[in-house]
């Protein structure tokens, strides 16, 4: 099984600490073609017996996979970046989006040549700051009673579901695919909270929770490249300001 206009579909696991999980995960990249595996500070020894006996033919998926230190270093090279998130106390503000609804836009561009999907720890899941590296985040729907999936199940659940939406959306006019990858994103919000706390509009001890509400009304917003540019040039415009209005 194939996964249409996706050139290079990435499957990245944030500190995973059992070895049958990578294992398994491997396999399911074989089974749906993935083009890669990374994984960020594995907690477990990924290159096991027991993780390569539970790869199978997905071996090859553990001994070509990328290891990174952290989660941003391993989406430098993504255009569209999906997280998924098994946490089923969502804020009416937060920038999740049903299942559905984010494969379906997911697949209305012509072509994404770099295509992540994260996957958090067995046991915690993603931290906030590292669900804000993603441009769109999803949720499992499960029992409430016991909402918790097994890491292998959920990238089983996602892959198979991203499949079967491709198929279903094949005749479909498809757009052309624009937006601002999660590092031009990142790095303007870097340049945006440096001028922010300069010209005393954030304190430093409140600016991360204000900054990420901004960010999640950019992520919400699918925002192009183009106006992820006009924003940092005003950003620079303002450095340029007081840098120069200084020397007066």
């Amino acid at each position: 099984m194939t996964l249409r206009n996706f050139s290079n579909l990435k499957v990245i696991l944030v500190e995973p600490n059992g070895p049958l999980n990578v294992g398994s995960v491997a396999r399911l990249c074989s089974n749906f073609e993935v083009d890669e595996l990374r994984i960020v500070s594995p907690k477990c020894d990924i290159f096991s017996l027991e993780a390569k006996k539970m790869a199978l033919k997905g071996q090859k998926f553990i001994e070509h996979c990328k290891i990174f230190d952290n989660l941003q270093k391993a989406i430098f090279d993504c255009d569209l970046v999906l997280a998924s998130c098994g946490r089923i106390d969502v804020k009416k503000d937060s920038f999740f989006g049903s299942f559905e609804d984010i494969f379906g836009w997911t697949l209305s561009f012509k072509k994404i040549n770099n295509l992540a999907i994260i996957f958090g720890r067995e046991d915690r899941g993603l931290t906030n700051s590292e669900l804000l590296l993603a441009n769109k985040t999803f949720n499992i729907p499960t029992s409430q009673n016991n909402p918790s999936l097994n890491l292998s199940h959920a990238v089983s659940i996602v892959l198979y579901e991203l499949n079967k939406s491709s198929k279903n959306n094949l005749n479909n006019e498809l757009k052309v695919f624009n937006l601002a990858s999660t590092k031009e994103v990142h790095d303007a919000f870097v340049e945006i909270e440096k001028m922010l706390l300069r010209v005393g509009y954030l304190l430093k001890h409140t600016s991360k929770p204000k900054i990420s509400k901004f960010k999640n009304f950019i992520l919400r917003a699918n925002t192009s490249i183009h106006e992820i540019n006009v924003l940092r040039g005003i950003v620079h415009q303002i450095n340029w300001f007081l840098n120069n209005s200084n020397k007066k």
